[in-house]
């Protein structure tokens, strides 16, 4: 071979050497800023992510707050209700015990009065009475003790029953 040729061939061989060399810096660069750019891209989206899952946090939080505020809210209120009622039948029960008050109830006055017994009490219609001169028997203190302890309880089960719908209610919401 010539001379000629091998230094042509020497000469496109180094220029193909440094061509594709140079080639391969220029797109390995290239890549390195693409994935630097991705990198960050995504990175962005995570701290976006972390951003928003953390405001959602202190949203349930602050709702969450909020519930547990009316909750305890209602509670209070269905003690003082509850202490109401308790008092209002204490007071009554007292009142039974010592005859400072009577419980009566309405007889039908054609079955309660058999010939020749006045057992019912006559009373005359007041103001928002509706029966005129109903008869009326008066209650046993022990008897009339037993109904106000069941209107207690009949009392403290509805009260207890508000207190639960209100609490669902709430929570539901």
């Amino acid at each position: 071979m010539p001379l000629n040729w091998r230094i042509a061939l020497l000469a496109a061989a180094v220029g193909l050497y440094v061509g594709g060399r140079g080639a391969w810096i220029w797109q390995a660069s290239e890549y390195g800023k693409q994935l630097a750019d991705k990198d960050r891209a995504h990175g962005r989206e995570r701290e976006e992510a972390a951003a928003a899952a953390l405001q959602q946090l202190a949203a349930q939080k602050s709702q969450r707050q909020a519930l547990e505020d009316r909750l305890q809210e209602q509670g209070k209120t269905h003690w003082k209700e509850m202490n109401d009622a308790q008092q209002i039948q204490a007071r009554l029960r007292d009142r039974l015990a010592t005859a400072d008050l009577r419980l009566s109830v309405l007889v039908d006055a054609e079955t309660f009065a058999a010939p020749g017994s006045d057992r019912g009490v006559r009373e005359a219609a007041g103001t928002g009475g509706v029966v005129h001169g109903a008869v009326r028997a008066q209650l046993d203190p022990a008897h009339a003790q037993r109904i106000v302890g069941i209107t207690d309880d009949g009392d403290r089960g509805l009260i207890a029953l508000k207190a639960c719908q209100a609490y669902v209610r709430e929570v539901i919401k």
